[in-house]
């Protein structure tokens, strides 16, 4: 991809923008909109992508979060990939199944329970890569935290594990039926891992979003991965834009980790470490308590600079997760003694919007969108 102009504060993102002669990819007010490509008009700034769908209300990754997500008015829906036995590619968070299935219900599957380590964790329960795509169909979706979200249980059992080529197909029914396009926001998981099984992530989504007309540059959808080598690897295979996923500040990416490579997530978020994945990627999707940290209380403290300094690499930013619990805010926005209970989630969003972030990750796109809406006018 060509260098891109400096972010600014307040312009609209776009994929075409990353072309030559197109306004900036993200961040603020440079580009004039007589200077945006057709998917610069698409999506504002800051942007709400739909985490895992609309998971505050829906089980995650169903077709039931997803198009609540949309109809709610979520700019982008995520995905988070792992593959079956077969090497088909399914929307769950993670590979172990356990916990956002019905499988253990399943006597037919006992025998397939077992103890594994992925990235370095031990994790006892099912996974999606002893599973063929037609096994992992007879199951049903549940929610994944039933004792913060009771009332999410209220569907469970309604839906199946989605796979990425229904969401592609759905994605394209959705857009006819809007006019629009509608963009996702895809996560390859846990990719190292799944190379040394024989089941590699970035060929399968490659070979997806080229049969879908989704690998180009202008094309509406962001590749994203805590991996920086798997976002490396699909920039060789398609032009989306992409977005590397930082972790806790004393954590290493998994690929890091098993190439020797000591360098931390605290490094990546220095100008230098910045400036180095600006070679490869257009965004960086940092935690919430990245740009603003909490002290040991809980409570919010002074925003950081990484804000700045990844909009002096060119990077966007579209930092996890907003939610609306009690349970997930700092001390300072909670509301009451229940965990389970909202806190003022839109104060928090709205102190983490007004850092100039170009967009973020919510659990209640509804809340976020509410929040992004006084930023957007300015």
């Amino acid at each position: 991809m060509q260098k891109r102009q400096q972010p600014g504060r307040r312009t609209v993102l776009g994929a075409a923008a990353l072309g030559a002669g197109a306004a900036v990819f993200g961040g603020a007010g440079q580009a004039s909109a007589s200077g945006r490509g057709a998917a610069g008009r698409e999506l504002p700034v800051p942007l709400i992508v739909g985490h895992r769908g609309a998971s505050g209300y829906r089980p995650e990754h169903t077709f039931g979060s997803y198009q609540l997500a949309l109809d709610m008015g979520a700019d982008v829906i995520e995905q988070d990939l792992v593959p079956t036995k077969d090497g088909h590619l399914v929307c769950r968070h993670e590979n172990d199944i356990t916990a956002t299935t019905d499988v253990s219900a399943h006597p037919e599957f006992a025998d397939r329970k077992t103890t594994k380590t992925v990235d370095g964790t031990a994790l006892t329960g099912w996974f999606t890569e002893d599973f063929t795509l037609a096994e992992l169909k007879t199951l049903r979706a549940k929610e994944r935290i039933p004792g913060t979200r009771q009332h999410n249980t209220l569907y469970d059992g309604r839906w199946q594990v989605p796979t990425f080529e229904e969401v592609l197909r759905w994605a394209e029914r959705e857009g006819r039926k809007r006019g629009r396009r509608v963009w996702l926001h895809i996560e390859t998981k846990h990719p190292t891992y799944f190379r040394k099984l024989g089941l590699g992530l970035e060929e399968r989504v490659a070979k997806a979003l080229r049969a879908h007309g989704r690998h180009r540059e202008d094309s509406p959808n962001f590749l994203q991965s805590f991996e920086p080598g798997s976002i490396q690897r699909l920039g060789r295979l398609v032009d989306c834009p992409k977005v590397v996923l930082l972790d806790a500040p004393d954590t290493r990416p998994w690929d890091f980790v098993e190439a020797g490579d000591p360098r931390t997530v605290a490094d990546l978020i220095k100008p230098a470490g910045l400036k180095w994945i600006a070679g490869f990627a257009q965004g960086i999707g940092p935690s919430l308590t990245d740009i603003i940290p909490r002290d040991a209380a809980g409570n919010s403290g002074k925003p950081t600079s990484l804000v700045k300094d990844a909009h002096a690499a060119g990077l966007v930013l579209h930092p996890y997760t907003g939610r609306n619990e009690n349970t997930f805010l700092p001390t300072d926005y909670r509301r009451g003694t229940d965990p389970d209970a909202y806190g003022d989630a839109l104060g928090y969003f709205a102190a983490c919007l007004a850092t100039g972030i170009d967009g973020m990750f919510s659990d209640n796109p509804d809340t976020a969108l509410l929040a992004a809406e006084e930023f957007r006018k300015r």
